[in-house]
C-alpha cells in the first residue's frame, strides 16, 4: 500500500511462486512410469536442482513493475530505443533517467551498464544491447546475446545484489527468433547460478503474452522440477549447450597449438633445423588450415599419414555437428524414431531407434543424419549400448545400405569405440542377410557387437526392464509371438 492507501502498482518479487512450486497440468498429467534412482545414472547437463529452482521466478508481466534490487532494460547503442520495456521503464522511472543515461555515453552491443532506479520501486537498472540478427552471422549474435546475459550477472554479482529481474533482452525489432534466444537466456542464467549461485536470491523473467509460452516449453530442459521431467527433457536439449559457463561453442575456433606448428605431426625431431625450415609455407598459410585440395588428392592416392586422415574426419564431423545444431530438426523429433532411456546390466546408456518409426520416403534422410548426430554427440562420450526394434517395419521403414554406410563414415571415433552392443530386436531372415553382407562387405568392427533378439524375455537378460521404455506395439506385438510359440 502507497502513503494514501491505495494499492501499489509495483510487484513484490517474493509474492510471486518460484519455479520449483510451478507445476504445468501436462507433468502433473504424465503418464510416463516415475524415474527410479538406478535409472538416473545418466543425467541431463543440466541436472534437477531444487535449491536453483527456489531461485527462478517465471512471471508475465512489466519488468518495470517489479520490486527488487536491479531490472535490465533492453535498449540500443545509445540507449534511446523506444520499444515496449524501454518505453515502460522510463515512464515510471522519470525524467532524471534520460538526464543520467547522457552521462554514459551510449553502450556497446553485448555489454552491460548501470543507472539508478529513480521512481522504480527496483534500486538499480542495468541496461544492455542485444544484438541485430541475421543468418548469416548466426554465431556472432549467439556470442553477443550471451555476453548481454552474462554481463548483466555479472554486474550484478560485483554491485551485491540480491535479485534481479530480467526482460527478453532479444526485442522483436532486431528479429532475433525468441526460441534461439531463450535458450542462451535460460542456460547461461543456469550455468551462473551453478557457479555464483550463492549471490543471487532471485532472477526474474519478466515475459509478455506472446512470449510465456516459449519460456514456459524450454524452462524444463534448464531447470527441470524433478528428476522425470529432467530426464524427459534430456531428448529435446539443442547440441550446442554452450560451455561451462553457457557461452556459445564454435568447433572451427577452438585453437590447437602443437608444440611445432610448422611440422607435420608425424616428423621426428631428428630431422634437424632443415627439415624444419623446408617445410614453413609449403601448405596455405603455414599449415593453418591446409591444402584442402592436396590433402584430398592424397587421400585418393591413399599417401596421407593415418594422423592426418583423422583429423581430417575430425573436422568433417565438426562440420555436421554445427549443421545439426544450426537446424530446425523439430519435425524429426517428432517422429520418436530415436531417444534415451534407462542403463544396462552393467551402466552403460541404452538409446532405443524405433525401426517401424522412420517413414524413409517421406522425410529428408540428410535431416535423420542430424538428428542422430544432434541427439548421439554427448551420450557417445561414454559406452553405451543401442536397441534396434525391428518390429513390424516394412519396405517405407527400411534404412538405406547406402544411408547406413554413410552415417558410419561420417560419425565420430568415439560412437565406434564406445559402442558396447547392438541388440537387433524381432529381426526376419532377410534383415539378419542385409546386415550380415553390410557388416562384412561394407563397414568393419561392428559385427560382433550385433546380437540377434528374438523375443523381449531375451532382451530383459541384459537391460532390465524397468531400464526401457518399449513402444505399446513391440509388446503386443512380443506377446503374440511368445503366445504363438
Amino acid at each position: 500500500m502507497d502513503p494514501l492507501g491505495a494499492p501499489s502498482q509495483f510487484v513484490d518479487i517474493d509474492s510471486l511462486p518460484s519455479w520449483s512450486n510451478v507445476c504445468e497440468a501436462t507433468q502433473a498429467d504424465s503418464h510416463q512410469n516415475p524415474v527410479e534412482k538406478a535409472q538416473v545414472s545418466v543425467r541431463s547437463p543440466f541436472p534437477y536442482r531444487k535449491d536453483l529452482n527456489t531461485k527462478i521466478v517465471l512471471w508475465k508481466g512489466d519488468v518495470a513493475l517489479l520490486n527488487c534490487t536491479a531490472i535490465v532494460n533492453t535498449s540500443n547503442e545509445s540507449l534511446t530505443d523506444k520499444n515496449p520495456v524501454s518505453e515502460s521503464i522510463f515512464m515510471h522511472a522519470g525524467p532524471d533517467l534520460k538526464d543520467e543515461l547522457q552521462k554514459l555515453k551510449g553502450c556497446r552491443t553485448g555489454e552491460a551498464k548501470l543507472t539508478k532506479g529513480f521512481n522504480l520501486a527496483a534500486r538499480f537498472i542495468i541496461h544492455t544491447v542485444g544484438p541485430k540478427y541475421k543468418s548469416r552471422y548466426r554465431t556472432a549474435a549467439e556470442s553477443s546475446l550471451y555476453s548481454c546475459y552474462r554481463n548483466v550477472l555479472q554486474l550484478a554479482k560485483e554491485q551485491a545484489m540480491c535479485s534481479v529481474g530480467f526482460c527478453v533482452i532479444n526485442s522483436l525489432k532486431r528479429c532475433y527468433p525468441l526460441e534461439d534466444a531463450t535458450h542462451i537466456a535460460l542456460r547461461t542464467v543456469r550455468r551462473f547460478l551453478e557457479i555464483h549461485g550463492e549471490t543471487l536470491e532471485k532472477v526474474v523473467f519478466a515475459v509478455s503474452e506472446l512470449e510465456e509460452a516459449t519460456y514456459q516449453k524450454l524452462m524444463p530442459l534448464y531447470f527441470p522440477r524433478s528428476l522425470e521431467e529432467e530426464i524427459q527433457s534430456l531428448p529435446y536439449l539443442p547440441a550446442d549447450i554452450g560451455n561451462a559457463e553457457g557461452e556459445p561453442v564454435v568447433p572451427e575456433r577452438q585453437i590447437r597449438i602443437t608444440e611445432k606448428p610448422g611440422i607435420p605431426d608425424d616428423a621426428s625431431d631428428e630431422e634437424g633445423l632443415e627439415a624444419d625450415l623446408s617445410f614453413i609455407g609449403s601448405h596455405a598459410f603455414a599449415r593453418m588450415e591446409g591444402d584442402v585440395d592436396k590433402q584430398r588428392r592424397l587421400i585418393l592416392q591413399g599417401q596421407l599419414s593415418e594422423a592426418a586422415l583423422q583429423k581430417q574426419h575430425q573436422r568433417n564431423y565438426n562440420r555436421w555437428l554445427c549443421q545439426a545444431r544450426a537446424e530446425d530438426l523439430s519435425d524429426i523429433a517428432s517422429l520418436k524414431a530415436l531417444y534415451q532411456t534407462g542403463v544396462d546390466n552393467c551402466g552403460r546408456t541404452v538409446m532405443v531407434v524405433v525401426g517401424r518409426n522412420i517413414p524413409v520416403t517421406l522425410i529428408d534422410m540428410e535431416k535423420a543424419l542430424l538428428y542422430f548426430i544432434h541427439v548421439m554427440d554427448h551420450i557417445a562420450v561414454k559406452e553405451y549400448v543401442l536397441v534396434y526394434f525391428h518390429t513390424l517395419t516394412n519396405d517405407y521403414n527400411q534404412l538405406d545400405s547406402n544411408f547406413l554406410k554413410k552415417l558410419y563414415d561420417v560419425v565420430d571415433a568415439k560412437y565406434k569405440r564406445n559402442l558396447k552392443a547392438l541388440y537387433f530386436v524381432h529381426p526376419t531372415f532377410r534383415s539378419k542377410v542385409s546386415t550380415w553382407f553390410f557388416t562384412t562387405f561394407t563397414v568393419s568392427g561392428l559385427k560382433d557387437k550385433i546380437h540377434y533378439v528374438e523375443s523381449l524375455q531375451q532382451l530383459f537378460t541384459a537391460i532390465p526392464p524397468e531400464q526401457i521404455d518399449l513402444p505399446p506395439f513391440v509388446l503386443e506385438y512380443d506377446a503374440r509371438v511368445s503366445d504363438f510359440m
